[in-house]
């Protein structure tokens, strides 16, 4: 029985999604009921998986019991389990904060939401390309409804763009992924694994530009540079609960960049051993550059917190880049970090700009808060966080990522593009804090105190800054178990195929 967990992450929201279509004409406090249950049914779930995965066996599940490389195949690893668990926590505190008005426009945000976490979960899961890319379009559909959802203008115009983008990126994955089943035969991750370390070198240059279309799809959905235009458009006008989930979205495209570029183009690889990944550090530098001008530049805060998005991911790709063990400790910790973090600074900013009337969350003085001290604190905490000061868990992250990456053939660049970075994200955010709390009109406050419930959400996410600070042993013994088994590609292609997979070649 315990074998068929794997498959929960997949089906439990599914099944609650598919419940709440049929409940489109029932009242919304029922809606809320099953859509926020179902969530915190999945908390447990992603708990005893994560537990499974400290074993250190890489968990396989062939649905319809067709052996790989046939069939459809769910694996379960470390990294897997960690981002069930992140996706997890925050579809409940997304869901908390969203039931408080976010969900009223219309009545289909919570079978979206649903099939929104069924896309992530199953490209966490999934074992093969083809099924990466169905769930790739699960989740972009489902986004599609949720950012759209209250419409409005400015949503109207950040949607359009942003699926004119990913259906040009759907095409392109199409293509990438059928030209590397015409070369090799397979979709099947572990099997492609396999035939890349035998491929003739006159295949080399078709496979190599099948993983750069990848590359360019991947860095599509995880917003890296130049193809990140989209981003800040749709995270700053999507509602803050919306924005807030979709932090783990930008993930699911640095997971796939980690998990196929990894290994497919992996140190073992033959000919194309490294090919992809050199690509990759100067674009990733390159986006934490521009990603930190869009941070200085921004006119209002959610842009701001967007473009901090945009800086975490260029890190965690340059990160992916380094291939290292040690580096990417550092970066498992920074995902987590930087993920809570800029979730939390979504509704964070929306609370402030709920206070501020018209002037909304616009980085130009307003009338005062309805809780300045209140607010000016937890946006200091969150604005220290992300931009890396100590003791908190930004800090432990970068310096974890820096001194690992000592010995990387770009390690001068890299130290020097993160530490302007956060130098920047610093200046910005206290900039936008003295603007707000300090910038004020003589007017008395008209705006209402800010909903318990989403402040008491908004504390929640930034709390788990501080406790990856005092957990922060058990999670770097976590991360960096993680990193050993992600850089393990044979252990991954012996779980998925068998002892004898790499012996019969």
């Amino acid at each position: 029985m315990m074998q068929h967990w794997i498959t929960l992450p997949i089906l439990w929201p599914l099944l609650t999604g598919v419940l709440l279509i049929f409940m489109a004409r029932a009242g919304r406090d029922a809606k809320r009921a099953v859509s926020l249950v179902s969530a915190l049914v999945s908390l447990p779930i992603m708990i005893l998986l994560v537990q499974q995965a400290m074993t250190d066996q890489i968990q396989v599940y062939a649905l319809g019991n067709w052996v790989p490389p046939f069939g459809i195949v769910l694996v379960l690893d470390r990294l897997t389990a960690l981002l069930l668990l992140m996706t997890s926590i925050l579809a409940i505190m997304a869901l908390l904060y969203g039931i408080r008005g976010d969900d009223k426009p219309g009545r289909n945000f919570h079978p979206l939401f649903h099939f929104q976490l069924v896309g992530i979960y199953g490209a966490f899961l999934t074992g093969d390309l083809f099924n990466l890319f169905v769930f790739f379009e699960i989740l972009l559909i489902s986004s599609y409804g949720l950012l759209m959802h209250g419409a409005g203008p400015a949503r109207t115009r950040a949607t359009l763009h942003y699926v004119i983008l990913n259906l040009t990126g759907s095409a392109l994955f199409l293509i990438g992924v059928g030209t590397l089943y015409g070369m090799l035969g397979t979709l099947n991750m572990a099997d492609l694994a396999v035939q890349m370390r035998n491929i003739p070198v006159e295949d080399a240059p078709i496979v190599q530009a099948a993983g750069l279309i990848l590359l360019v799809v991947f860095g599509l959905k995880a917003a890296m540079l130049p193809l990140y235009f989209w981003l800040p458009n749709a995270y700053s006008s999507a509602s803050p609960s919306v924005a807030s989930l979709f932090a783990i979205m930008t993930k699911v495209g640095v997971y796939a960049v980690l998990r196929v570029h990894g290994l497919l183009y992996g140190p073992e690889a033959g000919v194309v051993a490294g090919s992809i990944m050199a690509w990759v550090w100067p674009i990733a530098a390159l986006t934490i550059v521009f990603g930190a001008f869009g941070v200085i530049g921004a006119r209002t805060l959610k842009r701001a917190v967007s473009y901090l998005v945009i800086v975490s991911v260029g890190t965690l790709l340059i990160v992916a880049a380094t291939e290292d063990q040690q580096t990417l400790v550092g970066g498992i910790y920074y995902l987590i970090h930087s993920t809570f973090i800029t979730a939390a600074l979504f509704l964070i900013a929306d609370i402030i700009s709920e206070q501020r009337g018209a002037t909304q969350d616009y980085l130009a003085p307003a009338q005062p808060l309805a809780q300045p001290r209140l607010l000016a604190v937890i946006f200091f905490f969150s604005a220290a966080s992300v931009a890396g000061l100590p003791p908190l868990s930004g800090f432990i992250g970068k310096a974890l990522i820096l001194t690992g990456s000592a010995g990387a053939s770009f390690a001068v660049v890299m130290w020097f593009v993160m530490l302007g970075a956060g130098l920047v994200g610093l200046i910005s955010m206290s900039r936008a804090g003295s603007t707000i709390f300090w910038r004020v009109s003589e007017s008395t406050a008209i705006g209402r105190k800010a909903d318990r419930m989403k402040l008491a959400v908004a504390l929640m996410l930034l709390a788990l800054s501080p406790l990856l600070t005092i957990f922060a042993e058990p999670v770097i013994q976590y991360a960096q178990a993680t990193a050993t088994q992600l850089l393990n590609t044979t252990g991954y292609i012996e779980a998925v195929l068998g002892p004898s997979a790499l012996g019969v070649q």
